[in-house]
């Protein structure tokens, strides 16, 4: 259980990154961001998430704000797997989480 719960966050700060780093990257490239290789890279880093945030959200959400919100769910979920990986490492005894 400990290892599926290390696991699910290592994606979830993973899918975090690739989404603040396409929006830094987006924010220093400019307009041109579309022909930056890091920018491309990063895109398909990020598309699954982003993609699924677009399946869950009602149409109204635009598409423009699909990133923040694909990072508050993310965020949540992180916050959710830190608590459940605390309450298994004090039931299981702080020697083994190490």
């Amino acid at each position: 259980m400990l290892l599926a719960v290390v696991i699910a966050k290592s994606l979830i700060e993973l899918s975090l990154m690739f989404i603040v780093g396409r929006f830094l990257l987006g924010l220093l490239a400019g307009p041109k961001r579309d022909s930056n290789v890091f920018w491309q890279l990063l895109d398909v880093a990020s598309k699954p998430a982003l993609w699924l945030t677009r399946r869950i959200s009602p149409k109204l959400i635009l598409d423009q704000h699909i990133p923040l919100a694909a990072s508050s769910w993310l965020l949540i979920a992180w916050v959710f797997l830190v608590q459940t990986k605390i309450d298994i490492c004090l039931s299981m005894g702080a020697g083994a989480c190490q």
